[in-house]
């Protein structure tokens, strides 16, 4: 990717683009997964709900969920979450970039993502609608910002050094980990914001980090198998975990650091820019 897709103003807030863009499925390889997958980058438009519905009951055959007009959510009056929880109706905004990812990651994770939703209900059962309680910030922060980092054992040491912002060593000393035919972390993005901010990726852009341990033979499974391997996974940690199991999850992630995901980062140097990979904060004991 080069510098003519990236925001370099600092301070500049994010805008996606405009129109439809095929290019960015068939150039950018942060969207290299959905390209195998689906035909985007041969598509001529956005896809129409009609469109996401079909490949819905292709991957999800045996599901009942179903993209729907978000006028149908508007005049309904619920609140998104129980619309959801009672109908089985996903309200998708017409030729919108994030609500077209959402819809994607639905159709890779729907498992997750009426986890998600129920866990969204269960929250609103305990403390109400008006404020989020903190797991329901939690669980927001995996649905818009994060990243899947599928890692075998041995990779755990590098896990560590992504958690302790250890950037260099496990990004840049430690890339071969991340490719190739057998690679030790594989990254899947989850959060559907993530995908639309990449499609005019810019410095500064940062995941949330959820590490999740896979057997030796992960990589050796078709890519289909392997997602929904991790759809079962995660659907059952969404369920069962604590606050501050969540919290220990989500960890800041600079997305454009993934080796493979961005040119300018197989060079040492790009590592440098403490702006973006940023030490971690030294947390003071109290007296």
């Amino acid at each position: 990717m080069g510098d003519s897709l990236m925001i370099t103003a600092e301070n500049q807030r994010f805008v996606a683009p405009t129109h439809w863009e095929a290019q960015i499925f068939a150039h950018n390889p942060i969207f290299a997964r959905l390209a195998a997958l689906l035909p985007l980058a041969q598509s001529a438009e956005f896809p129409s709900l009609a469109t996401l519905n079909q490949w819905f009951g292709q991957f999800q055959p045996q599901m009942a969920v179903s993209f729907v007009d978000n006028e149908q959510l508007n005049a309904d009056g619920r609140y998104y979450e129980e619309f959801i929880f009672a109908t089985g109706k996903v309200p998708t905004r017409s030729e919108n970039w994030h609500d077209l990812f959402g819809a994607l990651i639905w159709c890779l994770f729907p498992k997750s993502k009426m986890a998600l939703n129920q866990r969204h209900q269960q929250e609103i059962g305990l403390h109400g609608k008006a404020q989020r309680s903190p797991v329901r910030h939690r669980l927001t922060l995996l649905d818009e910002c994060g990243v899947l980092l599928c890692y075998r054992a041995e990779a755990a040491d590098i896990v560590q050094q992504l958690k302790s912002h250890q950037w260099q060593q496990a990004m840049f000393i430690n890339r071969d980990s991340w490719l190739g035919q057998a690679p030790q972390l594989e990254p899947m993005i989850f959060g559907h914001a993530i995908y639309e901010m990449a499609t005019r990726p810019y410095l500064g852009l940062t995941a949330k980090l959820w590490p999740m341990l896979v057997p030796a033979e992960f990589s050796d499974w078709p890519l289909l198998q392997r997602i929904a391997f991790i759809d079962e996974q995660l659907s059952v940690q969404i369920s069962n975990n604590s606050l501050a199991e969540f919290q220990q999850q989500l960890t800041p992630l600079p997305l454009l650091g993934v080796p493979g995901w961005y040119a300018e980062n197989c060079q040492q140097g790009f590592y440098l820019n403490t702006d973006y990979f940023r030490p971690k904060r030294e947390i003071r004991e109290s007296k």
